[in-house]
């Protein structure tokens, strides 16, 4: 008997689609068992997601909080019910899912996987064509799909691996490795929390690899795993002038003024090749990987699309490199926000005693962040005015990630993401970081 099973695919816009089938009797895989069963409780998994989707953990609004606790308990309850030890622990913040399964072999690799249940708010909800906690199936262009907020941003992913825990439970009985799972309620408000349950709970989370569940595939029908995610310093610098706001009539043009101080050396930041000044900020950085390099350059990357979906026409960035490039594998330097001097309504001429500006540095593998921040600092001391003086804080230091292409981890779950969709999986990028 053939076994037609559908394939379903996640959408960057809280959706998730069909893209055809694939024939059971075809594949290669040894779970055919655990597959068709994901296929017959297809409808189920649809309907335990949209409970999931309804909670409003909303984790940046206080509002909130105890919608985003009874989501923690609701997915705590979800890996119970599959035999799973799970609690959810209180933090400072919103509680950490965390979770631990035995599997058929104690002596099997341990796998982590994380995943977030909180979501952003759903503003403007004016925008909304339905209420967003809500969850509808809608027909779209490649077949059906589920519109939501936390539909892909992040719950639809960690019901994924959720429900492939289910269908093994209910046919084998038992995980084939052990298993362990840590969500957490904070993501989207900057993790908080993580850092210090991680470190307080080392040995409890101690696994041979993990597993985010927090990116996405190239497109709608290509598989990928993202295995460089950029780190980040992320600073606010301040540049102080005068020890007052002055009168720009009595004072301007004899003194030095902060805001454009601070615009000057913003401006420095970057050659006139769009590399960025920063001393030593390139120490650690290596040219990408060939095969890596070849693969990117097959994908047929539409540039001109990219630019055009957000009203551009003409790149900018670092020479040399494309924008999928420039994203996903070179370190960058950006000014997220200015700020100093009147700025209500009507007239103030005022020489700023201080103006400030929030800078965000995506860091690509090699880079160590405590010297960037380090180069940061020493680049705005050594080149600000004499009669100035610069203040800088810093808002996070995190690290980046590039996994080996040749790790047997990888290797391992490209071959069988390949076998599943019957085509090549994609090692990518993503711009963006990730706790």
């Amino acid at each position: 008997m053939k076994t037609a099973c559908s394939c379903y695919r996640v959408r960057s816009d809280g959706t998730y689609t069909t893209t055809g089938d694939f024939d059971m009797a075809d594949t290669t895989t040894p779970y055919s068992d655990v597959m068709e069963q994901i296929e017959r409780d297809f409808d189920g998994s649809v309907e335990r997601l949209g409970e999931f989707l309804k909670l409003k953990s909303i984790s940046t609004d206080p509002a909130h909080d105890e919608d985003t606790a009874r989501c923690a308990e609701f997915a705590a309850q979800m890996l119970r019910d599959m035999g799973f030890e799970a609690e959810a622990v209180q933090t400072p913040g919103h509680p950490m899912v965390v979770a631990e399964h035995p599997g058929a072999n104690p002596d099997a690799p341990c796998v982590l996987y994380y995943g977030h249940y909180d979501v952003q708010p759903a503003d403007p909800v004016e925008l909304w064509d339905h209420e967003a906690f809500d969850p509808i199936v809608i027909e779209g262009e490649h077949g059906p799909r589920i519109v939501a907020r936390g539909a892909v941003d992040d719950k639809g992913q960690v019901m994924t691996f959720m429900e492939a825990f289910r269908a093994f439970k209910e046919t084998r009985g038992e995980l084939p490795c052990r298993v362990k799972v840590i969500l957490e309620g904070e993501e989207e408000s900057g993790s908080p929390s993580l850092d210090p349950f991680l470190e307080a709970n080392r040995e409890r989370l101690s696994a041979d690899i993990c597993m985010v569940s927090d990116t996405g595939m190239w497109d709608i029908e290509t598989p990928a795993i993202t295995t460089m995610l950029r780190g980040m310093v992320y600073v606010e610098v301040t540049v102080h002038g005068p020890s007052s706001d002055l009168h720009s009539g009595m004072y301007g043009g004899a003194v030095v003024n902060p805001i454009n101080e601070l615009a000057r050396l913003i401006g420095m930041i970057h050659d006139d090749r769009g590399r960025v000044t920063f001393p030593g900020f390139y120490d650690g950085v290596t040219p990408l990987d060939p095969e890596v390099k070849a693969q990117w350059d097959g994908l047929g990357f539409d540039e001109t699309g990219f630019l055009g979906a957000i009203g551009l026409k003409e790149g900018k960035g670092e020479e040399g490199y494309n924008a999928l490039e420039r994203t996903w594998c070179r370190p960058t330097c950006d000014a997220n926000g200015i700020f100093g001097g009147y700025t209500g309504k009507g007239a103030k001429t005022v020489i700023a005693a201080h103006a400030s500006a929030k800078l965000s540095c995506r860091l690509v593998a090699g880079q160590d962040p405590q010297s960037v921040l380090e180069s940061i600092r020493e680049f705005f001391e050594s080149n600000v005015h004499a009669d100035c003086r610069v203040e800088l804080e810093s808002h996070g230091c995190n690290p980046s990630i590039a996994v080996p292409t040749d790790s047997k981890w990888l290797v391992s779950a490209r071959g069988a993401l390949t076998d599943v969709f019957g085509r090549d999986a994609l090692l990518i990028g993503t711009g963006g970081s990730i706790p």
